[in-house]
């Protein structure tokens, strides 16, 4: 496979013309921004926030949009991962029973994003286990940022949940009507006897057992909030560790319309030709052609991220100084990387890659302008502008609303817990799947697809910042130290270490030997 878009002359005296033409097309919008905005003029306020940066690696960008790629570099790319000798593992090791008498009904209130959630989810599952109670299908709490209101039953298949984990524990949609004062209002206008909000993040099994049993015994109901992140990874029983991943892998689908949507999209990324015939329809079409692969760029470049790295994202001083403001008024100066300087932090791997970063890595690795890639983002701080120049090495990148009509994604707009819900399902049936950044999503991911056996490229961000560091590299030097730098980085299995998460780690917890 070759690089079609800015390929140099192979004549003499043109070399590199393709190349340079394509390059000014990208820059003049960053150089005279007022030229291709009405809102140059019209709007300064807009632009003393952020003006578009220039590219920071012009001269590795321009070998990128100038190299090619190999077939035999195109076929190890997507070679899927040889069997690791490890297969999934989640069920109880002896005959699961319900015990005979419920101690009572547990509550949690659960905040945070979807991924977040999630893992909350399965902790409620375990702890309910642990105590021999009914679990109440958990609150999800109204996220802050996103203002998403979007409940269990709105993302998730309930009756799917219950029936998964009927042999594990009871579980019930609302509680039963003597308990119908407990409720998010109550709790929040005064203490209450019933409510735990004292449990320590990564409590034990036995806190559960000695500060919360006794509530259910008292009162038949205890709520626990807050919740995230209120159960240990670590010295818990094995059939405990294995319930948590039977929830997490298999307990919890999206509601049908989200799998509907998931699959619409992955059938238009991978016969691309029946997209547009199926634009605006909920039906898969069949293709004569054979399946094509694609992968999954997860971007989080957030303004949050951007403010708390304290890095240079080479937006300039206004840049620098909105977002040194916004981390004063978000944190109030509690950010751990302001000590540091931009080398520093790039040289110890905390600053998130920039659209342009990421782009130059794949580019490295052997992904090329013949890539279909699907973009699972939010929103992109700087928007349109900050990625451009990942959408010129890689043209045929896709998103939801390149995707999907107006009307498939009724459903999700405007829901931040649904979009990613989709995000999630499309990067779940990718070829490979490639994450910028570090979080909730990238954790939860890179578990899932490690359960799955799929390969999952990690950006390895100390060695990625100290190369992008180094201003007078060239481009055959760039790529080679990125891909052997990330040969042992595309999905191989690593064992969990103590205090670990056992959802981005799931082995040897929930994997036995195949």
């Amino acid at each position: 496979m070759v690089r079609l878009q800015y390929r140099p002359h192979r004549g003499g005296g043109g070399g590199g013309g393709g190349a340079l033409a394509g390059l000014l097309v990208l820059l003049f919008p960053v150089f005279l921004p007022s030229l291709f905005s009405p809102l140059g003029h019209a709007s300064p306020s807009m632009f003393s926030e952020w003006n578009a940066p220039k590219p920071r690696h012009f001269r590795l960008l321009k070998s990128a949009l100038q190299s090619e790629t190999t077939n035999a570099q195109q076929s190890d790319l997507w070679i899927p991962l040889a069997n690791q000798g490890l297969r999934p593992c989640v069920e109880s090791t002896k005959t699961p029973s319900l015990p005979e008498k419920s101690q009572g009904y547990i509550q949690v209130f659960l905040d945070g994003g979807l991924n977040q959630q999630r893992m909350g989810i399965c902790d409620a599952v375990a702890v309910a286990k642990i105590l021999n109670a009914t679990l109440v299908i958990p609150h999800l709490e109204v996220n802050p940022v996103w203002q998403d209101s979007s409940s269990f039953m709105d993302i998730f298949d309930v009756d799917h949940f219950i029936d998964t984990l009927k042999d594990d524990i009871s579980i019930v949609k609302e509680l039963p009507y003597e308990f119908f004062w407990s409720t998010r209002e109550y709790y929040a206008t005064a203490i209450r006897t019933t409510r735990i909000k004292t449990a320590p993040v990564h409590a034990s099994a036995n806190w559960y057992l000695e500060n919360v049993l006794p509530v259910l015994q008292s009162y038949g109901i205890a709520a626990i909030a807050p919740f995230s992140h209120r159960l240990a990874f670590d010295n818990l029983p094995v059939d405990i560790q294995r319930l948590r991943c039977k929830v997490n892998f298999q307990a919890l689908v999206f509601v049908p319309h989200v799998r509907a949507l998931g699959d619409a999209l992955v059938s238009r990324l991978r016969y691309p030709s029946s997209k547009r015939g199926a634009l605006g329809t909920n039906y898969l079409q069949e293709s004569t052609e054979g399946a094509g692969k694609f992968a999954v760029l997860h971007l989080r470049f957030d303004k949050d991220m951007a403010a708390h790295s304290a890095c240079d994202f080479g937006g300039g001083k206004a840049e620098k100084l909105a977002l040194a403001k916004y981390r004063q008024t978000i944190w109030q100066g509690r950010v751990l990387n302001s000590q540091f300087t931009d080398e520093e932090l790039r040289n110890q791997g905390r600053c998130p890659l920039t659209p342009e970063e990421i782009g130059l890595l794949l580019a490295a690795l052997g992904f090329d302008n013949s890539t279909r890639l699907y973009l699972a983002s939010h929103k992109v701080y700087g928007g349109e502008a900050r990625i451009s120049t990942l959408r010129t090495l890689f043209p045929l990148m896709e998103g939801k609303k390149s995707l999907a009509s107006a009307v498939e994604r009724s459903q999700i707009k405007g829901k931040a817990s649904l979009l990613a819900a989709v995000d999630y399902y499309v990067s779940m049936h990718s070829d490979i799947f490639i994450s910028a950044s570090p979080g909730n999503m990238h954790n939860a991911l890179v578990g899932h697809r490690t359960y799955e056996n799929l390969k999952t490229i990690r950006p390895n961000m100390a060695l990625l910042g100290q190369l992008f560091l180094n201003k007078s590299i060239v481009w055959s030097d760039f790529q080679q130290a990125v891909i052997e730098g990330h040969e042992t980085r595309q999905g191989q299995i690593r064992v969990r270490k103590p205090k670990q998460s056992i959802y981005t780690y799931p082995a040897p917890d929930c994997m036995c030997n195949a």
